[in-house]
């Protein structure tokens, strides 16, 4: 996503917990930080994309972090998925300083990445989203305005609800084609195109079929997601027994030690 803006002509700072992981970056021209307190003191713009609602926290909230030490009129785009509340929090510390902050979490995976072809979800003040529209451009093929701060945090709640369900049907289907003697491979050709279609389907079942469990995105992750959607559904007195039952197998996965696999891993739950 980083390597999208470079292409554009954009000139990029850049830090990770791990250098190395920007070594394409930087070769290709971007600046190294060491911190995120450097970036901020010479962005104008900070992209963040890290782990955990804690992590989101302490790059943005931490006393080295990126509110304390950006620029009046900074625009802060965190595409983290993380906690509706905490985005309201980081926007209501970042306004203090005359800096606008969005929350623009995404979906499509490492695929969508790689394409800029990636759905985002904006949570923001409108007139900011309107400045920074042309940069998430760069990123995604489909964007779209949710409302204000917590907004696109709240919107990626609804998307991994979704991808939690579906993933259940997609491994049970599969594993259905080969306990039936089926040729899996030509059952997706069957049912992909029709009204069971879904991109789990067409894109990570035939990884599954492969043996292929390298992460588009992680299960830690999924978990991690989950776990924001359950707390909030509870917020909202809202009963979720689908996600429930998702997360519960998800948990029995990590405990198996698959918690670095991709969320289509899943499908070793019926093979363990």
């Amino acid at each position: 996503m980083a390597g999208h803006l470079l292409k554009s002509g954009y000139s990029l700072i850049v830090y990770s917990r791990t250098k190395g992981k920007a070594t394409e970056l930087l070769e290709s021209g971007a600046i190294w930080a060491e911190t995120p307190r450097k970036v901020a003191e010479k962005a104008n713009v900070i992209f963040t994309m890290v782990g955990y609602p804690a992590d989101v926290e302490e790059v943005y909230l931490g006393e080295e972090g990126l509110v304390s030490n950006a620029r009046a009129g900074s625009y802060f785009i965190d595409m983290t998925t993380s906690a509706p509340s905490l985005s309201v929090k980081i926007y209501n510390e970042a306004k203090k300083k005359g800096i606008h902050s969005i929350d623009a979490p995404v979906s499509g995976g490492d695929v969508g990445a790689k394409e800029a072809s990636l759905s985002i979800m904006v949570g923001a003040e409108e007139e900011a989203y309107d400045a920074v529209l042309p940069l998430l451009k760069l990123l995604g093929t489909n964007i779209v305005y949710q409302g204000m701060p917590g907004a696109g945090q709240h919107t990626k709640m609804c998307n991994q609800i979704a991808i939690a369900s579906n993933m259940i049907g997609v491994c049970e289907a599969i594993i259905y084609a080969e306990e039936a003697g089926l040729d899996p491979e030509s059952v997706l050709k069957s049912i992909t195109t029709g009204a069971a279609g879904s991109w789990s389907l067409s894109n990570l079942a035939p990884r599954m079929l492969k043996g292929n469990f390298e992460p588009g995105f992680y299960i830690k992750h999924f978990i991690k997601d989950m776990n924001i959607a359950l707390a909030e559904a509870e917020r909202m007195d809202m009963p979720v027994p689908g996600l429930a039952l998702a997360k519960s197998l998800y948990d029995q996965l990590a405990a198996m030690g698959e918690e670095n696999s991709g969320t289509h891993a899943l499908y070793k739950y019926w093979k363990k």
